[in-house]
């Protein structure tokens, strides 16, 4: 018997993470990808839908999402929160997502897990783990985050995240040597927390120690760590140098020049590979001037997010428009750019099921135009997000 969540989407060219397919076939049943050729009896029953003329490409993972829709996570560690934020990356082609807080209290790191738990115990679209970006990080390179909440992790802070690993799902903490010790990271590693270096001064050396006893990521590299010098390589080498360690990148052309970026796709050392991130706050899918942060105002104009003294303080860019970016900007192959927002962050944190369309894959996608303007955005097989008719054709 054909299940009410079948359905079958023909005449797309598709993309399934490795190869282009022409006129493809893609069958949906139980929220995953199943083989083409599986209930072939049953392909009537099924739902059909006609993709011709359109791009069908995996989801977006976009591991560093500090907010969406008006919403701040920081300013609303809730489930509701969450869903808000899910929803208004959806809008932009993100169909699962890291939860991101920045910086803040011991307090509202409580609720930030217990809105995780909540969120993940509600199957939230597009929901996949929870990032804490800092508070374990340093000083010299704070970039935004509120330098009076920075602070060393001790054997609480440490027991907490253990804690809540298994609660959240997926766990991604950003920390810095600095603030943070080697056995702490090996015992973060051990508990099945994703360990990721950054808003670090840490020498070349120190990062890749800390690679070596259990850390896995950088976050978005080149921003609020030590610079590649010509004596001194800094975080920005060891990430570049260590095959291990998967990266990072905000492509806004703010945070880092499209020329630098191309020279770190060339120099870096796999199997780790550099992703996109988006780092977006609160102002995506809203009409938001600003925001507040720890108290702080937080401005939005000409397309970048600041504080009063000029500091960066995230990205105001969702992940279709990064993967514009580095396939226009950068001319790299659309597959290739693809991968950077679906199977490279993927693998970064080890998701098993998420940035391929192939059998056994949750079946999250997107249909696109040819001019890569977002039809419609499919999480678990149903679609939550449908652009207006006629805007998929019109680049905004």
């Amino acid at each position: 018997m054909t299940s009410s969540s079948a359905k079958v989407i023909v005449g797309a060219r598709l993309f399934d993470g490795v190869d282009w397919h022409e006129d493809a076939t893609l069958v949906i049943e139980d929220g995953k990808i199943a083989a083409p050729d599986t209930h072939t009896t049953s392909r009537g029953k099924m739902e059909q839908i006609d993709a011709c003329g359109y791009l069908l490409v995996p989801g977006f993972v976009d591991l560093q999402v500090n907010g969406g829709g008006g919403v701040l996570f920081n300013n609303m560690p809730t489930v509701d929160g969450i869903a808000r934020i899910c929803s208004a990356h959806a809008a932009f082609g993100t169909t699962a997502l890291l939860a991101t807080l920045i910086t803040d209290t011991p307090e509202t790191s409580v609720l930030a897990a217990a809105a995780a738990k909540a969120a993940r115990e509600a199957r939230i679209p597009g929901y996949l783990g929870l990032h804490m970006e800092g508070p374990h990080i340093s000083q010299v390179r704070k970039g935004t985050h509120d330098p009076a909440l920075i602070r060393p992790m001790e054997t609480v802070d440490l027991e907490a995240l253990c804690r809540w690993r298994d609660a959240v799902g997926t766990l991604l903490t950003t920390i810095a040597p600095e603030n943070v010790s080697p056995d702490q990271v090996a015992a973060l590693a051990r508990a099945g927390i994703i360990v990721s270096l950054g808003h670090s001064d840490a020498s070349c050396r120190t990062a890749k120690t800390y690679a070596a006893v259990g850390a896995t990521m950088v976050t978005h590299l080149f921003n609020a760590m030590s610079p590649l010098g010509h004596r001194e390589p800094g975080l920005v080498g060891a990430a570049l140098d260590t095959g291990t360690l998967h990266c990072g990148l905000i492509a806004d052309g703010f945070h880092v020049d499209p020329l630098t970026m191309g020279v770190a796709l060339r120099a870096k050392r796999g199997p780790g590979r550099l992703f996109l991130v988006t780092d977006a706050m609160s102002t995506i899918g809203s009409d938001q001037d600003g925001f507040e942060l720890n108290g702080r105002r937080v401005y939005r104009r000409d397309g970048r997010l600041t504080l009063a003294d000029g500091t960066l303080a995230g990205a105001d860019i969702d992940m279709l428009s990064s993967v514009r970016y580095v396939h226009e900007r950068l001319d790299l192959p659309l597959e290739e750019a693809l991968r950077m927002a679906s199977v490279y962050p993927a693998e970064a944190i080890g998701a098993p099921n998420k940035g391929y369309l192939k059998p056994g894959y949750d079946a999250d996608f997107l249909l696109l135009s040819p001019n890569l303007n977002l039809h419609s955005t499919w999480i678990g097989g149903n679609c939550v997000f449908s652009a207006p008719a006629g805007s998929e054709d019109l680049r905004v």
